[in-house]
């Protein structure tokens, strides 16, 4: 079974909003064994939208399209959708009935133009929409069927979670008609991609043609995802998979495709440990990704961002002396953030970093994309300094990845 995406917005392709939409939906999508085919992006233009439409259906079972169901002008879905499947508009009770509880306290908001959401497509059968207004729309064209979600992303998750995956696995012909759709995926540190693709040569040159190998390298991690499309078993791709993890076992550093924070969260919890952090050059990008997934209370502590020399040395006791002898940039200026936040906070590890992250600051003897890190855990505090690129934003996110791939090497020792 093949399902395409459509996306709709002219916010879309002028950059304005990032459509992380279809990714997480490409992710649901092959956990219930669909085959994503295309994901298309489009104007809110009506012969945009029907020429995507038409497309679509030729190539895909299911099509699921995203955003341009509000109440305003500019959205144009639900009256392209009307013609596209010669129907007209109707009042549903149930849907007015929902918009009306859903705003209860803000009669401000039932105006005319929050009226025309409890209109729907008269052919279309209409899902709960339970935390927005605008109604889940499916219709069907012989055997094939399209679904309308809203494009905001955490009205879509609910809408694609509790209504419109479930509505497709039921009417699914038979678990045959769904491809058996395998990933496995794992995570390597401390080699480039040229030199793991040599090492890997013997192993996927044994491989059987129906697995796949790809390489997805980002900010020093490469993740390795083997994939098989409905023709190898769940013991065979296991086989392969172990196989894979001992020809990379020197750098393997996951056996899954979590990312960083989750598996150093996981490790953590655990282990009922918690950690900090103090950063400098990363402003916050490093607590961010520790704090950003639900559960992260249970290990995270909090952080100080010392940007200025004064918050290194008024709130972490970082010297002025040590400053003024190494410089901000040094191993014993990021020992003493580290061991500091950790005392700090109370907690059983801190991370901290210091660097130039440029454009300018640099030296010939620290040049841009010079950091330092140091780890302060329960056994002591080690620190290392990297050369993470030229590029500001490319340095910060190297940066935050390599501090969390040491830490899970010394969470996993």
């Amino acid at each position: 079974m093949r399902a395409e995406i459509i996306t709709i917005g002219d916010e879309l392709l002028i950059g304005q909003v990032v459509d992380t939409n279809s990714a997480w939906m490409a992710e649901q999508l092959n956990e219930s064994g669909i085959e994503l085919f295309q994901i298309t992006s489009v104007h809110d233009d009506r012969e945009h939208i029907i020429a995507a439409l038409d497309e679509a259906f030729r190539r895909a079972d299911i099509v699921l399209t995203t955003g341009g169901l509000g109440p305003t002008k500019d959205d144009i879905t639900k009256h392209v959708l009307c013609e596209y499947f010669d129907t007209h508009l109707i009042e549903d009770t149930r849907v007015r009935a929902h918009i009306e509880q859903l705003y209860a306290d803000r009669p401000d908001v039932l105006n005319r133009l929050t009226a025309t959401q409890w209109l729907v497509p008269a052919c279309a059968e209409i899902l709960e929409n339970r935390v927005g207004s605008a109604p889940l729309m499916i219709f069907h064209k012989g055997d094939k069927l399209l679904a309308s979600m809203p494009g905001v992303p955490y009205e879509m998750k609910i809408a694609m979670t509790e209504q419109v995956l479930p509505y497709i696995e039921s009417r699914v012909k038979s678990q045959e008609s769904r491809a058996k759709i395998i990933h496995k995926t794992l995570q390597v540190t401390g080699i480039a991609e040229s030199s793991l693709a040599i090492l890997l040569e013997d192993y996927e040159n044994a491989m059987p043609a129906a697995l796949h190998l790809a390489y997805l390298p980002k900010d020093g991690v490469i993740r390795l995802r083997l994939s098989s499309y409905g023709e190898l078993s769940e013991d065979e791709m296991q086989h392969w998979f172990e196989r894979l993890q001992q020809e990379t076992k020197d750098y393997l550093i996951a056996v899954s495709d979590e990312p960083l924070e989750v598996l150093v969260g996981n490790s953590l919890k655990s282990r009922h440990q918690t950690i900090a952090t103090a950063e400098s050059c990363t402003g916050g990008k490093l607590a961010s990704l520790l704090n950003k997934h639900a559960g992260s209370s249970a290990f995270y502590y909090g952080s100080v961002i010392s940007y200025d020399n004064s918050v290194k040395e008024q709130v972490l006791g970082v010297p002025a002396e040590m400053i003024a002898a190494h410089g901000v940039v040094s191993e014993p200026v990021v020992r003493k953030m580290a061991e500091s936040v950790r005392d700090l906070l109370h907690t059983d590890y801190a991370v901290a970093t210091s660097g130039i992250a440029g454009p300018t600051g640099g030296s010939a003897e620290k040049p841009v994309g010079t950091v330092w890190m140091a780890w302060a855990t329960p056994q002591g505090t080690t620190a290392e300094c990297f050369q993470l690129g030229k590029l500001r934003e490319q340095i910060t996110d190297r940066a935050c990845t390599k501090a969390l791939v040491e830490l899970l090497k010394l969470l996993n020792r």
